[in-house]
C-alpha cells in the first residue's frame, strides 16, 4: 500500500500488523470520516475506550495503568518533543494533514491525519510506538488495517513487550479491532 508512514518510518522496527474487513454500506467513506463520526460519540478518548472494551481487555490496561503510576512507567521522556515524529514531517505532510501535527489525543500525539491515514504516537519510559491506521476501499468493502512500530526507549522495552505480547496478540488486538466494526457499524453503517 503507498502508505506516508512507509517512507517516514523506514527505520523504526514494525511490530505488528492487523487487519479488519468491513461492510460497503456506501461508497467514498474516508478514515478521516469514519473518526470524525466516531469520536463524537464519546468525550474522552482514552476513557471511552477502555470502557467498551470487554472485561478481561479492561482489567489488563487498569492493571498495566496501575503498575505504571507505581513505577512511573507513564512518564513522557523529556526529550518527546524534540524526539517525535512529527518532525520528520515535510511541509507537504503538514499541509496536508487535516489536523495540526503534535495535536495531543487521549494518550497518544497525533503525528498527522490524512483522508485515509493516521499516524499517532505514544512515548513513555517502556517505549516509543506509533500506531498507524489506514482506510481502503475494495470491490466487496473496506478493509481498515492497523500496524504498530515500536522504538526501543531503554533496556526494558523488549522485555516488557516480550512480557506483554501474549495479552496484546490474543486479548487486546482483537478486541480492538471487534470494537472498529462495532464503530463502523454505529458510525457508518446507521446513516
Amino acid at each position: 500500500m503507498p502508505l506516508r508512514v512507509h517512507a517516514l518510518l523506514a527505520d523504526i522496527p514494525l511490530h505488528d500488523v492487523w487487519a479488519v474487513d468491513l461492510p460497503a454500506y456506501r461508497g467514498g467513506v474516508t478514515l478521516s470520516e469514519f473518526l470524525r463520526r466516531t469520536d463524537q460519540e464519546r468525550p474522552d478518548v482514552a476513557d471511552a475506550e477502555m470502557f467498551s472494551l470487554p472485561p478481561v481487555a479492561r482489567a489488563l490496561f487498569r492493571f498495566r495503568f496501575f503498575l505504571g503510576r507505581i513505577f512511573r512507567l507513564e512518564s513522557e521522556p523529556k526529550d518527546a518533543l524534540a524526539a517525535s515524529f512529527v518532525n520528520r514531517l515535510s511541509a507537504e505532510d503538514r499541509a496536508r494533514s487535516l489536523i495540526l501535527p503534535g495535536t495531543a489525543e487521549g494518550l497518544f500525539r497525533v503525528v498527522y491525519r490524512f483522508e485515509n491515514e493516521q499516524l499517532v504516537e505514544l512515548q513513555n519510559r517502556t517505549v516509543y510506538a506509533a500506531a498507524v491506521s489506514a482506510l481502503v476501499e475494495r470491490v466487496d468493502g473496506y478493509r481498515f488495517y492497523f500496524a504498530v512500530y515500536v522504538c526501543p526507549r531503554s533496556w526494558m522495552t523488549p522485555v516488557y513487550m516480550g512480557l506483554i505480547d501474549p495479552f496484546r496478540r490474543w486479548i487486546i488486538y482483537p478486541a480492538l479491532l471487534k470494537q472498529i466494526r462495532e464503530k463502523w457499524e454505529r458510525g457508518i453503517g446507521a446513516n
